[in-house]
């Protein structure tokens, strides 16, 4: 009997024991819970505010570019301040034609990579990232390295956020703002011309980001004085991305009224030059053109498929973008 009830009293304590690392367990996985809970909520209530400051910096830096005609494409043929005489050197732009414009409005900034991470983050889209020799441009007030289909995507969004109707500009929104309404600019500086160390970063500026790899302050957005317009950049920090398909011979047959550019094709337009390019690449009216996704056919350049695949597609880190509304 004495055994019977020693043994009643052991599996009782042992029942107690059980029950109390029950309840220790219960209560610490319900802290864990609602600390998780409070941090998702702090993260999402941070996201939120992020989201309406980059709101409300977008609408901010929107410049409403009032509406008239130009002639786009190299207007060097019809400059006689330049013995008419082309600027470009290609030639899809040589086919100089009227185009009229309404009012629009346009970004003063590209986006940002600060910018676009905001976005990311408010619809659970992976961080950009640059791995390769684009990586030390990467900062936060530097151009947002995509392609086309990101770019699309955040002014698809940012008009979803305001009900305005954001989107890429359309190519001759683009030319038109560059050239400060459609004047005769052949770069988008102060004051239309291309000094080094002036009005756009020096040589040594430049090198010592792209040879010496120190931070990119010489391309942040707004490091060099805005155009005639107050924007920012146009075409001489990155090729930018506009909203339509690339055709060579479109300025033989574009509308005059508002063109928006090929129905179809299975190139976009980008304008300007790249990081550290040339004065030629970055002329108001240059044109150049890559698949949206930024993959390259590359079946006829090598035999081998190593060379193939690391040639397959384009980075990313050059092809910016801003947004407008119509």
């Amino acid at each position: 009997m004495k055994i019977f009830v020693a043994g009643l009293s052991f599996l009782r304590g042992c029942e107690e024991t059980l029950m109390l690392r029950y309840k220790t367990t219960f209560i610490s996985l319900l802290a864990l819970t609602m600390t998780a809970c409070n941090g998702s909520q702090a993260d999402s209530k941070e996201n939120t505010e992020a989201v309406k400051k980059l709101i409300q910096k977008t609408k901010d830096n929107m410049v409403l570019v009032e509406g008239g005609s130009f002639q786009m494409g190299d207007f060097g043929q019809i400059d006689p301040a330049v013995g008419n005489l082309p600027y470009s050197v290609n030639k899809d732009d040589k086919n100089i034609h009227k185009v009229i414009l309404d009012d629009y409005y346009i970004s003063s900034e590209q986006v940002s990579y600060s910018d676009f991470e905001i976005y990311a983050n408010s619809t659970g889209q992976p961080k950009l990232t640059i791995t390769d020799f684009g990586s030390r441009f990467y900062a936060p007030d530097t151009p947002a390295g995509v392609n086309w289909e990101q770019a699309h995507d955040y002014c698809q969004w940012l008009g979803a956020q305001t009900g305005l109707s954001y989107s890429l500009p359309t190519e001759a929104q683009w030319e038109y703002a560059a050239r400060g309404r459609g004047k005769f600019t052949p770069f988008s500086t102060n004051d239309g011309t291309f000094q080094r160390g002036k009005n756009v970063p020096s040589e040594d500026e430049i090198r010592q980001t792209i040879v010496e790899g120190k931070d990119p302050e010489a391309f942040e957005i707004a490091s060099i004085q805005p155009n005639s317009l107050d924007i920012y950049q146009m075409g001489l920090n990155g090729l930018e991305w506009v909203n339509d398909w690339y055709n060579e011979d479109y300025y033989t047959n574009s509308p005059e009224k508002n063109p928006m550019g090929p129905q179809d094709g299975t190139e976009k337009v980008l304008r300007g030059g790249g990081f550290g390019s040339s004065q030629q690449e970055m002329l108001t009216m240059r044109r150049s053109k890559a698949n949206p996704d930024l993959k390259r056919d590359v079946s006829n350049l090598s035999d081998s498929p190593q060379l193939q695949k690391l040639l397959s597609k384009r980075s990313a880190f050059e092809t910016t973008f801003r947004c407008a509304i119509n």
